[in-house]
């Protein structure tokens, strides 16, 4: 067993054919979940260096899908899995003998999740890309930055993981549950583009009704309101100001020992100037961990801006038990949590690969 043997999806056999990015992410969360995750990887990869971490709560076996004799050994392992991972560009799998009618036929209950920026269809389905290409032509990457200035990408999380691997998850635990029913298999067709759309489906609806703008930086929830941005602290450090709501932006402006008697409406856009001149000169004046202070037991929304070192001191974070240690590497805890069937602590990644043969052999 490639995990603890605990977890919602515990006794779920998953196959996963190795790439970069989203595919062992979504692999690893479905592991996190309980599921037996067999990653097959082309030899001499092992033991891995900066993908490492992602390859926790594996078995992992080695073949050279161009070899028609491994890709045999890998369709045996088919018939006896729940699910198969892969996030090759479109019909790259079906030229190895591995596509979607190759394993279904060798088993109708599989679901074979494909993963993609473009999907397995379109004008651009056949061109190489990245997370920042990907949400380009969404529409997000132009709404993320300030007046003025150009777009920020926001990591790869909006794309890879946010609109990828979490939309690719989504879409294998529906069609297990659906073929609880139909006793069927089923390909799922998730692209980073169409995730990325859906992750924005409030900022499309804001737009509907005209309540956004093209306009970078002029928006409620893009720097474009005062009262919800990032403000730096006498120390130079950062404090993060979500007080969106009013009840919430009357203990905001309490905290800064701001009278609201003489200035701007909260959402007057005439007014944002002055209120983010007013902010800053206020934020200026102590620093992060005394404004921290002030706002604690709030409900300002103001909170600290930390670095990920930072973080894993976080009171809240350590409360939960929100970060774990795997072979000295500091990652996420299995997420969300469950009140019956939680998993235990994700297996270290392997250092040896297992022989094809002896993955689920009984």
């Amino acid at each position: 067993m490639s995990t603890t043997g605990q977890g919602p999806l515990a006794g779920i056999k998953v196959i996963e054919l190795a790439g970069i990015g989203p595919g062992p992410h979504a692999a690893l969360l479905l592991a996190d979940l309980g599921a037996d995750v067999v990653r097959v990887q082309r030899p001499r990869q092992l033991p891995g260096f900066i993908e490492r971490p992602q390859w926790r709560g594996r078995t992992i076996v080695e073949a050279d899908l161009k070899n028609p004799a491994d890709v045999a050994k890998v369709l045996d392992l088919v018939e006896k899995a729940d699910v198969l991972l892969e996030g090759f560009r479109p019909g790259v799998t079906e030229r190895m003998g591995l596509g979607p009618d190759d394993a279904l036929a060798r088993n109708p209950r599989l679901i074979y999740g494909r993963m993609t920026g473009w999907g397995q269809y379109g004008p651009m389905a056949d061109r190489a890309g990245h997370d920042i290409n990907y949400i380009s032509l969404t529409g997000v990457l132009n709404a993320i930055g300030r007046k003025g200035e150009r777009p920020v990408p926001p990591l790869n999380m909006v794309g890879d993981f946010g609109g990828g691997s979490m939309f690719l998850v989504t879409g294998v635990l529906a069609a297990l549950v659906e073929r609880a029913t139909s006793g069927k298999g089923q390909v799922i067709d998730a692209a980073m583009v169409d995730g990325a759309l859906a992750l924005s489906h409030f900022v499309w609806g804001m737009r509907g009704v005209g309540l956004w703008s093209d306009e970078r930086g002029e928006n409620l929830l893009d720097t474009g309101m005062a009262f919800y941005d990032t403000y730096e602290t006498a120390d130079g450090k950062y404090m993060a100001v979500g007080a969106i709501e009013p009840q919430f932006y009357e203990q905001l402006l309490a905290g800064l020992g701001i009278d609201p008697e003489g200035l701007p409406q909260q959402l007057d856009p005439d007014g944002q100037e002055q209120l983010r001149k007013l902010f800053t000169e206020k934020f200026k004046s102590k620093t992060r961990d005394e404004w921290t202070a002030i706002f604690e037991g709030t409900d300002a929304c103001t909170t600290p801006v930390l670095t990920f070192t930072e973080a894993t001191q976080n009171e809240h974070i350590r409360a939960r038990e929100g970060l774990i240690e795997i072979e000295d590497v500091v990652q996420h805890a299995p997420a969300p949590r469950f009140s019956r069937t939680q998993g235990g602590t994700p297996t270290p990644p392997p250092s040896a690969a297992t022989p094809i043969e002896d993955v689920w052999a009984q």
